[in-house]
């Protein structure tokens, strides 16, 4: 069976930040994974897929929402260890995906447990899997993209944080980029070999770039005035903690390397403050995208607007209030003047 052509990165259109925080990831697998959040058919996972042709290995893995975390991490046969004392390891999904990309799509769906696994490798290059005593690791160097709508529900704020970059992507923005949107697609669908052909100088150029900038952003270097205006960005932005001014930073250095600079600039630092801030800024710091509240049931009553008591049921009716069988609820009373003691045992007596 033969799948078509994946679609060119080159010939996405309308959704530049997107493109620049798949890059950016690209460039500096370490930074933690790109989050993508938008409403469906706002090309969230045509833009990953195409992503997947620009980096060495080439590798587009998918994970499952149904993947139990063996499946993702891999195992290690206690048997053969047993038996020859050596450790047979059985590669899962991040194994694959090293050197490429691995996609989860709807992450928020994903259970916590994976998610926390996911990020943790992302971050580490490194995959450890540890089992009655026994010990496997391997590079797990992995762009990882996790996708998601709103309408489905949030992911923790917990977890929202680790994931390095994120985009919010928002409806077509005008007429003019719906037609070049719909006009690319047609001529794609039409004929994959043809339309990949039309753009494979374009394609093969921006890979050369993004290995370019693979090799060399390790030895960017940056000034005190790149530094500060990362700290006063993060601080302007009511960030907790400086995972942010890490992620910022290293972004900025990736955003470099790709432009083939030797060092990074403030302008590099402008260019990605908001992938690395919009789902960290606190709500107090003006405009931007707040982070979402934590999960809490559908049904919770807000702690300002308590339900009134019910009403009791009517005299002579059978019946029962809502109520029926719960303690009244305690009734408040003024303060009473208590006699002395010893005037109420003379009085007894």
């Amino acid at each position: 069976m033969t799948y078509p052509l994946a679609f060119p990165f080159t010939a996405l259109q309308g959704q530049q930040q997107l493109q620049t925080a798949l890059l950016l990831v690209a460039v500096d697998p370490l930074l933690g994974g790109v989050l993508v959040e938008g409403p469906r058919g706002t090309a969230k996972s045509t833009s990953a897929r195409a992503l997947a042709a620009l980096l060495p290995a080439g590798r587009f893995v998918n994970l499952p929402l149904g993947a139990t975390e063996e499946q993702l991490v891999g195992s290690l046969d206690l048997e053969a260890a047993l038996q020859d004392s050596r450790v047979q390891f059985r590669p899962g999904l991040l194994a694959q995906a090293h050197q490429g990309i691995l996609y989860v799509d709807e992450v928020n769906l994903l259970a916590d447990g994976l998610v926390d696994l996911l990020l943790d490798v992302s971050a580490s290059g490194v995959n450890r899997v540890e089992r009655d005593g026994v010990s496997h690791q391997h590079a797990a160097r992995i762009a990882l993209i996790g996708t998601m709508n709103p309408e489905e529900g949030q992911l923790r704020p917990q977890l929202l944080d680790r994931f390095g970059l994120f985009v919010q992507l928002g409806n077509v923005p005008d007429v003019a980029t719906r037609k070049a949107i719909v006009q690319t697609r047609m001529a794609y669908d039409a004929d994959h070999e043809a339309f990949a052909a039309r753009h494979a100088d374009a394609q093969q150029a921006l890979a050369a770039r993004v290995a370019a900038a693979r090799d060399s952003v390790a030895a960017l270097d940056w000034n005190d005035a790149v530094l500060d205006h990362v700290a006063q960005l993060c601080q302007s932005a009511g960030v907790e903690g400086v995972r942010a001014d890490l992620v910022m930073l290293r972004a900025a250095r990736a955003h470099a390397a790709l432009a083939g600079r030797a060092e990074v600039s403030v302008a590099d630092v402008d260019a990605v403050a908001e992938l690395a801030l919009a789902h960290r800024r606190s709500h107090d710091a003006g405009a931007g995208t707040p982070p979402p509240p934590a999960e809490s049931p559908s049904n919770a009553t807000p702690p300002d607007s308590a339900p009134p008591p019910p009403a009791p049921a009517a005299q002579g009716s059978d019946t029962p209030p809502d109520n029926w069988g719960a303690l009244p609820p305690p009734q408040a009373t003024g303060l009473q003047a208590v006699k002395p003691l010893k005037a109420f045992a003379a009085k007894k007596a």
